[in-house]
């Protein structure tokens, strides 16, 4: 019988029909983590791995609520560090732009700088400094919502087989992916005035992409990356260039055939990080996706 405490179930003990819909078997395709809620699919090491990493001095990161523009916003940083270029592959991405909470903290320790770490962890469970800095990306909460849906749907890995309105009732219930939106959002907003805090909108983003992109890059670095881009419109033009959807869409339709490859690369020759992430890894990219893994990149898909 289920705790009153277990987050997939009421008080009375009875199964909610937004926790059958995450089930698989008799398996919780969901669990606390370090105070953390998370799909099984993240290795539990790296996840309290990525909680223990202490930022080195000039860390960036890329926080956000799933599916809130988190992955385009990787890219224009990796853009903007890069005169605009575009990453090779996914593996170089990976690296480039580790995902602290699924690589752990070696993937943080080995990120070639300047870099930036990907994390969805919310403000106080964040590894923090003075120090670092740390772009943070929000988004309508029923865009978030849709796109978390189509996301966990598309994924076999994910192992979720219910119907919108099912993941819905999970989506405001907090029990999904890292919990409740609008705490976690809260917890970010609270610090959008600090200095080494930039907190911007996914709508911000579509709306005003080159004027977003430089609002990063003088966050970033305002003498090597913001006046630089300021200097030369014609880089500036290549990033937005490197960072258009049907860019994005063109990397990442590599991705099954990447994970065929990763799968036959003996585990020696990988990384050191992306070692302990291997077994999830793989079921992620050599199973059938069922959609694009960069869908529309709209605003408003809600009322769709």
């Amino acid at each position: 019988m289920a705790s009153s405490s277990d987050p997939l179930h009421e008080n009375t003990g009875k199964t909610t029909a937004a926790a059958q819909a995450c089930k698989s078997g008799s398996q919780a395709l969901y669990r606390d983590v370090g105070g953390v809620y998370l799909n099984i699919m993240y290795p539990e090491q790296n996840v309290l791995s990525a909680l223990s990493y202490k930022p080195l001095d000039g860390d960036l990161f890329v926080a956000s609520y799933p599916k809130c523009g988190t992955t385009w916003t990787q890219h224009i940083v990796y853009s903007i560090l890069r005169d605009g270029a575009t990453p090779t592959n996914i593996m170089e991405f990976m690296s480039s732009s580790p995902f602290l909470e699924f690589m752990g903290a070696d993937g943080a320790r080995a990120m070639p700088r300047p870099g930036a770490i990907k994390t969805h962890l919310p403000f106080h469970k964040v590894p923090y400094s003075a120090k670092a800095k740390y772009i943070y990306i929000t988004r309508n909460p029923y865009d978030c919502c849709v796109s978390a849906y189509y996301h966990v749907k598309n994924f076999h890995s994910m192992l979720f087989d219910g119907t919108f309105d099912e993941y819905f009732d999970m989506f405001v219930e907090g029990k999904v992916d890292y919990g409740d939106f609008f705490a976690h959002l809260l917890s970010w907003y609270k610090r959008r005035g600090d200095s080494n805090v930039l907190f911007l909108t996914y709508e911000e983003l579509k709306k005003d992409p080159r004027g977003c992109v430089l609002r990063m890059a003088e966050f970033i670095d305002q003498q090597q990356y913001g006046d630089k881009l300021r200097k030369q419109p014609e880089l500036l033009n290549k990033v937005l260039d490197s960072i258009s959807i049907d860019s994005m869409r063109k990397l990442y339709s590599q991705l099954g055939e990447w994970g065929k490859q990763l799968a036959n690369t003996p585990l020696e020759a990988l990384p050191e990080a992306l070692r302990s992430a291997m077994e999830t890894i793989k079921q992620v990219c050599t199973q059938p996706v069922k959609g694009d893994f960069v869908r529309k990149g709209i605003v408003g898909d809600w009322k769709n």
